[in-house]
């Protein structure tokens, strides 16, 4: 067994090719690769079948944030193009008390200096008014940053959509994006990435499984920038994450007590809920709302989630760490590379993996 603690271990060539740049429409028309780690099998399948793979007594648990459209465009008084996306407000990050300047990731900011105002497209300004860690900085805005966010703000879409849509002839970003990249049931603002397993469903697909007597429960964690941060140590456990807002309600906690009671399921539809969930029920036991650091990788003893939809992840990343530790590192690999050979879709607009069961601990 390699020593899965080291990232390299956790890397695969992916061609452009297979990076969605588009979703799937319908939303529930992806494909699916069922993994399986009880039965060590790995199977293809569709979306439109994934009420099968459940039964009565199941709970899907659902992150319902919402994104905001937190991309703006911005211009210097010499006329060079620049962009920021706007993660929360002060130095927590946090979008409710909208207190604070926003703190921003901003293209090019090397080359801005502090107290230069920045021009957007309504003519008002943004003046960079400190620089903070990780490269992100604080900007001051002259209209409030909701307003701005409604009247100019996009979809804050992953580089390498856009990059790839670019270098195809096509738009950065289209009309279609701002529905796209949210799910059918977001209902709390506080995300800048969509939580992506959830792009899968509409409301057929939703219809379907509730005749099935499929449960819904729904968690809150607010995706920021520190779920794709690129691992830069060489050791998964040097890498330290960026902490994301959670709130798991009580009743979604009576709900899996519940479920477990039953016998049956609690299934998160995504990284996030699993992280949410793995926050309050996991070996920390921490609090019903709160702050996240959670990093799971191989070795981890899961507290809560029993299945997990999601879909394919980055090479190098903290999230194919989590599904390794999740289904086990061998049969990860396998469903990816025969993901690759057979033309699934990977990344935010991509297909779907099911993991029937969690494997045990490596």
């Amino acid at each position: 067994m390699p020593d899965l603690d080291l990232i390299e271990h956790y890397d695969y060539a992916l061609p452009d090719s297979a990076v969605a740049l588009h979703p799937a429409v319908p939303r529930s028309s992806s494909r699916m690769l069922v993994v399986d780690p009880a039965q060590d099998m790995v199977v293809d399948s569709k979306m439109v079948a994934f009420p099968k793979q459940l039964r009565a007594g199941d709970l899907l648990v659902f992150n319902e944030t919402r994104v905001i459209p937190s991309r703006l465009r911005l211009r210097r008084q010499t006329g060079a193009q620049l962009e920021t996306l706007v993660i929360g407000f002060g130095g927590e990050g946090c979008w409710d008390a909208a207190s604070g300047d926003p703190l921003c990731l901003l293209r090019g900011a090397a080359s801005v200096r502090p107290g230069e105002a920045l021009l957007l497209d309504d003519g008002s300004t943004a003046t960079l008014v400190a620089r903070a860690q990780h490269g992100a900085v604080s900007l001051r805005f002259e209209r409030p940053a909701f307003e701005l966010f409604a009247e100019l703000g996009l979809p804050p879409l992953p580089p390498y959509i856009r990059a790839g849509r670019r270098a195809g002839g096509q738009l950065e970003t289209n009309e279609d994006d701002r529905a796209n990249y949210q799910t059918t049931f977001a209902a709390d603002d506080g995300a800048v990435a969509a939580p992506t397993a959830g792009l899968h469903f509409d409301a057929s697909l939703l219809a379907t499984l509730a005749e099935r007597g499929v449960r819904r429960a729904a968690v809150r964690l607010h995706v920021g920038i520190g779920t794709f941060r690129p691992v830069e140590s060489e050791r998964l456990s040097a890498h330290t994450m960026h902490a994301e807002r959670y709130e798991l309600p009580e009743e979604t906690v009576a709900a899996i007590a519940e479920t477990g009671a039953g016998g049956g399921r609690v299934v998160a539809v995504g990284t996030t809920v699993v992280r949410t969930l793995e926050s309050h029920f996991g070996p920390s036991r921490g609090p019903l709302r709160g702050s996240t650091e959670i990093l799971i990788r191989p070795g981890y003893r899961f507290g809560a989630v029993d299945a997990l939809l999601t879909n394919f992840h980055q090479p190098r990343s903290t999230l194919l760490a989590l599904v390794s530790a999740f289904a086990g590192y061998d049969l990860i690999r396998r469903g990816y590379d025969m993901a690759l050979a057979n033309d699934y879709r990977f990344l935010s607009y991509g297909d779907a993996m099911f993991i029937a069961n969690r494997a045990g601990p490596a």
